[in-house]
């Protein structure tokens, strides 16, 4: 029987997995049981109760238009829960529509706005925004990408297919410098957000499978708050890093 645990909730994992972001619990997963850690799973979706102190880890993926505007319906009977995890330093890994929906405001494809929770302060425009440059309107961000985290210095890859384009706000910074690709707006070359122990992106595929190095920060960021005696960063570095 392990001896510790990390509590994973999956916000609207039955709407907001458009690209597999269940993926990144498969990840997480993988690294917390090399190192004895049992892992549980509770999907919080329409109408359910999301309880800050129930928790170690929160995925909150992304999803089309029809499936974030169900979940923005929904969203605001969670928010002070999530402010008081996010706030209390909980980790949270947000992709893409869930990204979004955590900001101030977002702004559908048939220019259509919708509240997020402001729970962080960045806000989302549509492909044809004026706050965009007249060269990168009107095109989705597709492709594959590239971007370098200047506090730590680690490079991730992944892919990106967004209409929507983020801009960040006070107090948040990027998640990573975009070395090829677009990031966040394809004008600033931010990717990402961090903000406490949240982390923001855009990458699908998802990310931590493919980039083991962040998986395993993120992993040891859950696990220190709930278990602060233990050194779980070297604990982790004993692991290989893998992609999936």
């Amino acid at each position: 029987m392990a001896d510790y645990e990390l509590r994973i909730a999956h916000l609207y994992g039955d709407l907001m997995n458009t690209y597999g972001d269940y993926g990144n619990v498969i990840a997480l997963k993988y690294y917390a049981e090399q190192i004895g850690v049992k892992v549980s799973y509770t999907l919080v979706s329409l109408g359910d109760v999301f309880q800050a102190n129930a928790y170690d880890f929160v995925l909150f993926g992304g999803g089309q238009d029809y499936e974030e505007s169900v979940t923005a319906k929904d969203l605001p009977n969670k928010a002070d829960q999530l402010k008081a995890y996010i706030e209390n330093d909980g980790s949270l890994l947000a992709v893409c529509g869930g990204f979004q929906l955590l900001g101030r405001t977002m702004e559908f494809a048939d220019g259509s706005i919708i509240q997020g929770i402001a729970v962080m302060t960045h806000h989302t425009v549509n492909l044809n925004s004026t706050e965009l440059r007249d060269d990168m309107r009107g095109k989705r961000l597709i492709g594959n990408i590239q971007i370098k985290n200047n506090q730590t210095g680690e490079n991730y890859h992944g892919f990106e297919n967004h209409q929507g384009r983020t801009f960040l706000g006070p107090g948040e910074q990027a998640l990573g410098t975009v070395i090829s690709g677009n990031g966040n707006n394809g004008d600033d070359k931010t990717e990402g957000v961090i903000y406490k122990n949240v982390y923001g992106t855009y990458f699908h595929g998802p990310i931590l499978t493919r980039n083991g190095n962040l998986a395993k920060r993120i992993l040891k960021n859950a696990l220190s708050r709930r278990y602060p005696k233990i050194d779980w960063q070297n604990k982790l570095a004993a692991i290989v890093s893998e992609t999936f």
